[in-house]
């Protein structure tokens, strides 16, 4: 009799995300070509959970003509910024049985861009990224380049990753792979040790495990190499690709999985805003809890 029951919860697991899919999810990231209004935003795009391509919204920062790395090097050249620095260019990833997190380094802006230009060497991959705020705290010099924040999306976001998030690509372009809260039944989670890349004097890294902290869920598939012999589920997700390039901002709503590639020297600043703890969020921890205790992955 139990067993009978947990094979229908797990049915109707497989079944839900084809039922949103049909329902909610767009084949393809739509392309808004001008900024929406803060109510159609809300209406159109927060409420039901869906991303989009937002075009014409950045024309009028400064950073789009001026953030050249001749210009990034006269104005912020010589401040020293947080750069993530990993082997092959995975920040935050699972290697082998561990969640492993990339060596950080306080460099000269211009040594960053040196390297970039293939001007100087340096061991491993740089990335000079900080989850929060690092043009306020460590490039202050560049702030009035941008806006200090969208209006629009603020009147429609604020007082309401558990973040809303609007990717604005300066220059380059970013490649996103992304999958529906709603395709969670087929995307597997395993618990890693965590651990952090060091880079040794001889310039090659090594692992150090972080022994104090507790093992943290982490998604072991590549998914533009996916293992499908030991995931063979995740073939039912269906990920939607697309790519943001300069001027471009692309809304990436909260809950939404997601994979991100970029090309060389890419440029892009990050708006996050918290998300809104409703129903929404509720039925997304309940299709959590169902998948994890039904031992769909």
């Amino acid at each position: 009799m139990a067993e009978a029951a947990l094979d229908a919860v797990r049915r109707e697991l497989r079944e839900f995300p084809a039922a949103v899919r049909e329902l909610s999810v767009p084949l393809a990231v739509p392309h808004l070509d001008e900024p929406p209004s803060p109510l159609h935003f809300y209406r159109d795009w927060v409420c039901p959970n869906r991303p989009c391509i937002i075009r014409n919204a950045l024309q009028h920062w400064p950073a789009l003509r001026k953030w050249s790395l001749p210009y990034l090097r006269a104005t912020v050249g010589s401040t020293e910024v947080s750069v993530a620095v990993t082997p092959d260019g995975y920040a935050d990833a699972v290697r082998g049985d561990r969640f492993v997190m990339p060596a950080e380094r306080r460099l000269p802006l211009s040594h960053v861009l040196d390297v970039l230009e293939g001007r100087a060497r340096h061991p491993g991959v740089l990335y000079v990224q900080k989850q929060c705020s690092n043009l306020p705290t460590e490039l202050p010099q560049l702030l009035p380049d941008v806006e200090p924040h969208v209006p629009w999306a603020s009147e429609a976001l604020v007082h309401k990753d558990h973040y809303e998030n609007l990717y604005c690509v300066v220059s380059g372009e970013k490649r996103f792979l992304l999958h529906p809260p709603s395709d969670r039944p087929f995307i597997p989670y395993e618990l890693y040790t965590q651990a952090t890349y060091q880079l040794t004097e001889e310039g090659s890294f090594k692992m150090v495990d972080e022994e104090a902290m507790e093992k943290v869920p982490w998604i072991p598939l590549d998914p533009l190499a996916p293992d499908l012999a030991r995931y063979p589920s995740y073939c039912q997700a269906q990920a939607l690709c697309c790519t943001v390039r300069a001027g471009e901002m692309l809304y990436l709503p909260a809950l939404w999985f997601h994979h991100v590639q970029q090309s060389h020297g890419c440029i892009a600043v990050n708006f996050w805003y918290d998300m809104e703890y409703d129903l929404k969020y509720s039925y997304f921890q309940l299709l959590d809890s169902l998948t994890r205790v039904s031992g769909l992955n």
